[in-house]
């Protein structure tokens, strides 16, 4: 099912496949990296729909949702409550929470807002933020400049990786806004919250993602009991570098969960 969720004014396209929470079947809620879209998890929808509700959709300013003109609709704290109304509309009073890069993220910031509906965490090639302000800021220096590109230049501006390749946006706008507001950071809230992680978690990143395999490690070690995946010749997208392995991955990870 493909459609639209209107949260106040800001329509959010989302999509549900496979069995709905009622018949039992466990929810996975799958977020995209920044400047991708809901498409780059098509192969984990095909693989795991027959035996899990799964809920993908696109942010704010990205892909077939809206792309506010205001700053202030773009934010981590309005993405994890759309993250949030999701899971209400799914009928999930709980998910498997997983998500690559900026949708690693934002899983973290959801599970720091709402560890009660989170029932285990998926984090493919991402960070947890960082600690210390001058790390923060260079990052946050970096999503600036990217969307000062974006207005420059439009959607020419976009690195041609893999899970972008795959993406249709109506125009660079909402990306610009979207860097802004949720690529950039605003404080250690996210990083701190690591410890108190309690549901089962997965930590994978493509051994080729060098700027994401230290904040693996770090996560890894920092949450109780997570399992760490690295995938061979994968990169950042590993789903899409090597899917067979990152599905092998992905289930193997999930037929380790307690029954719901």
């Amino acid at each position: 099912m493909m459609a639209k969720l209107d949260r106040d004014g800001v329509k959010i396209h989302y999509e549900i496949h496979g069995p709905t929470q009622g018949k039992g079947a466990p929810t996975i809620l799958l977020s995209h990296g920044y400047s991708s879209t809901c498409r780059m998890w098509d192969g984990q929808v095909a693989a795991l729909k027959d035996r899990y509700q799964v809920i993908v959709w696109d942010m704010r300013g990205h892909g077939e949702s809206d792309y506010p003109t205001d700053q202030s609709r773009y934010s981590e704290a309005l993405t994890v409550d759309d993250m949030r109304a999701l899971l209400d509309l799914a009928g999930a009073k709980k998910a498997i929470v997983a998500g690559l890069s900026l949708g690693g993220y934002m899983s973290l910031a959801f599970h720091a807002s709402h560890p009660d509906r989170v029932r285990a965490l998926m984090l493919f090639d991402t960070g947890p933020g960082f600690k210390k302000d001058e790390a923060r800021a260079k990052w946050n220096e970096t999503a600036h400049k990217r969307a000062e590109t974006l207005e420059a230049k439009g959607l020419a501006a976009l690195n041609s990786s893999d899970e972008v390749k795959l993406t249709r946006h109506r125009d660079a706008t909402g990306l610009a806004r979207a860097a802004r507001g949720m690529l950039a950071q605003q404080n250690d809230r996210v990083i701190q919250s690591l410890g108190t992680i309690e549901v089962p978690t997965l930590v994978l990143v493509g051994a080729d993602d060098t700027n994401f395999l230290a904040a693996s490690d770090y996560m890894a070690a920092k949450i109780k009991g997570a399992a760490k995946v690295v995938i061979p010749d994968a990169g950042h997208a590993a789903n899409l570098h090597q899917p067979a392995r990152f599905n092998q991955a992905v289930e193997a990870f999930l037929a380790t969960l307690p029954a719901a």
